[in-house]
């Protein structure tokens, strides 16, 4: 008997051990639908317009909506705005699905800016980056607590996204003096059969 009640500590204590070296569950993130959609948002492009990455600007507002009580931002220290990918360009594309789940969200990839809140709103002017690719997108802002944990958040309205025309890679200077190489190697070409054959001809 006594042998088995110390096995039995034994295996208690083993067990208690490695529960305390096994990581943590990791924390279900913070999900969009249980926030308060406290934050109002405009977006300088209008539906449907077309942003050039690397040369147009938009300029991005946020205020406290006016519907909310008084106290509603006393938490809200930080205001961190992303471009997100609309609908239209999630469809089909799993890499940029929106998620409730915002730890697993991958729409809103894109960091505008990160700004103090103001109880009098903000704006910054974003120039768009040039690695923003082709697609539709709509502008999220979040207002974060002391901790950096989304608190409220505010958008654009994602039916009504503006565009933007990412770059492909090749200038117009790159196709530009690729026309001038083969235009260069046809003629350098012809000038050579004509030597040729007037070698032959002699």
């Amino acid at each position: 008997m006594a042998r088995r009640q110390a096995a039995m500590a034994s295996s208690l204590i083993a067990a208690v051990l490695l529960g305390a070296c096994l990581p943590a569950p990791a924390a279900a993130g913070v999900h969009l639908s249980t926030l308060t959609k406290a934050l109002a948002v405009t977006a300088s492009a209008k539906s449907g317009q077309v942003l050039h990455a690397g040369v147009d600007k938009l300029t991005v507002t946020w205020s406290l909506n006016t519907s909310e009580p008084a106290g509603t931002d006393a938490a809200y220290k930080n205001v961190k705005v992303n471009l997100c990918y609309a609908p239209a360009s999630q469809k089909d594309r799993g890499w940029r699905k929106s998620n409730d789940d915002l730890s697993k969200d991958k729409a809103c990839q894109f960091k505008l800016t990160q700004q103090a809140y103001a109880a009098s709103g903000g704006s910054f002017e974003y120039t768009v980056a040039r690695d923003i690719p082709t697609g539709s997108y709509y502008v999220r802002a979040y207002a974060l607590d002391a901790s950096g944990t989304q608190v409220g958040y505010g958008q654009t309205g994602a039916d009504v996204a503006f565009d933007v025309a990412g770059i492909t890679g090749i200038h117009t200077s790159i196709k530009v003096a690729a026309g001038v190489f083969s235009a260069f190697s046809v003629a350098a070409l012809a000038f050579f059969f004509v030597v040729e054959s007037r070698k032959k001809n002699k």
